[in-house]
């Protein structure tokens, strides 16, 4: 009788949890490791999908958003600051992208 009790409350402890996971909201943002582009001349960062419409210098580094954010980089335009902005999704579905079991919009 001890076990089903415990398997009853194991039961309702998971299904809360799985409820809970499609029903709260949270932010999912960029990984620290995508790659953006650091144009030196103007301190700034630019989006690789931006990059073309960012007329960027010649002063140019392959690097990654924790960097730039590091180095106190700023976004160089709207383009690159609308491709980063965080996601809003489920808890669930926010923590399976962190994990990296699901794709985000950042993916390369």
């Amino acid at each position: 009788m001890q076990k089903k009790k415990l398997f009853v409350v194991l039961l309702i402890l998971i299904a809360s949890v799985l409820i809970a996971g499609f029903v709260i909201p949270k932010e999912t943002h960029p990984p620290s490791d995508t790659r953006i582009v650091l144009e030196h001349n103007q301190s700034t960062y630019i989006a690789p999908t931006c990059f073309e419409e960012a007329d960027p210098s010649n002063f140019l580094e392959e690097n990654t958003l924790e960097h730039a954010e590091e180095i106190n980089y700023e976004p160089h335009d709207t383009c690159t600051v609308e491709t980063l902005q965080s996601e809003e999704d489920r808890l669930l579905i926010s923590v399976l992208k962190d994990i990296g079991l699901l794709d985000t919009k950042w993916d390369d």
